[in-house]
């Protein structure tokens, strides 16, 4: 032990000195079983929460959308201002919220729960739960956007095709399934889209939630089961695992393709319905 890096011919190496590694942070990604089982568990679950959280939201902002646009409802303004106040609240704090609320022991949720059917779900603790808690908060956040866009493309449908339909004894889910959802739905795919996009990046919600645990067992690098790529490349880098800047940049050159392919998606998708509208 001489206190300073040395290289294989025993030359003193300067504060600073370059390695080259070439592939091999890529190569441990698809090679080393130990890393590619978190690695591929991780990958898997990034992909189903940006896909059902995009399906949660544009459900229920959907639903809301079309009671919001009914004439026979009363008070349809205030409503409307209430649904939108998960929009309107930072996300930074309604998090935070959610976290106190989802509390095993002393949040609100556990405490109605234990109420009426006597269970407090460990919803930190087990995998499962969390991952469930994690789609509740997102759909909670994301779906005053969606509503807010349905509504919108509603308006602009004619309404004239409500009225041959209701000529024609048509009754309301008739109407959404064979008039609004075909209306809406191409020109709200770019959106939806760009919507995956940022939610496959969603870093502060799994960061302030539940910062990635419960952790895998007996993993190389500390690894969780509800982080996404983006938080699982954080925690490579600067936390719990010895700052391997290497490896958190391969992975980041990874999630770097996959926005940019969705990207591209995006643009043929708009420009798609672009030239359809012409």
């Amino acid at each position: 032990m001489t206190g300073f890096f040395e290289n294989a011919q025993g030359e003193r190496m300067q504060p600073g000195f370059k390695v080259n590694i070439g592939f091999a942070n890529y190569a441990r990604m698809l090679l080393d079983a130990d890393f590619r089982g978190p690695f591929v568990s991780i990958f898997i679950w990034t992909v189903v929460f940006a896909g059902l959280t995009v399906l949660f939201s544009t459900a229920l902002g959907m639903a809301l959308a079309v009671v919001l646009e009914w004439d026979g409802l009363k008070h349809r303004t205030l409503y409307r201002t209430l649904l939108f106040l998960p929009y309107a609240v930072p996300g930074f704090i309604s998090i935070l919220v959610f976290k106190g609320l989802f509390n095993q022991n002393f949040g609100e949720i556990n405490g109605i729960l234990h109420s009426l059917i006597g269970i407090r779900p460990a919803w930190f603790a087990d995998p499962l739960l969390a991952k469930v808690m994690i789609l509740i908060v997102n759909t909670w956040l994301g779906y005053p956007y969606i509503m807010i866009l349905c509504a919108g493309m509603i308006k602009a449908i004619p309404s004239d095709l409500y009225e041959a339909s209701a000529l024609a004894g048509a009754k309301p889910l008739t109407n959404f399934f064979k008039i609004t959802a075909p209306l809406i739905v191409k020109p709200l795919t770019p959106l939806l889209i760009s919507s995956f996009a940022f939610n496959f990046n969603n870093f502060v919600l799994i960061s302030l939630l539940t910062d990635g645990r419960p952790d895998f067992l007996n993993t190389k690098l500390p690894a969780g089961t509800t982080d996404i790529l983006v938080s699982y490349t954080y925690r490579i880098a600067f936390t719990d695992s010895g700052q391997n800047f290497g490896l958190a940049a391969a992975i980041s050159t990874l999630i770097f393709v996959m926005v940019a392919i969705m990207a591209l998606v995006q643009l043929r998708v708009t420009q798609g319905a672009g030239g359809s509208k012409s």
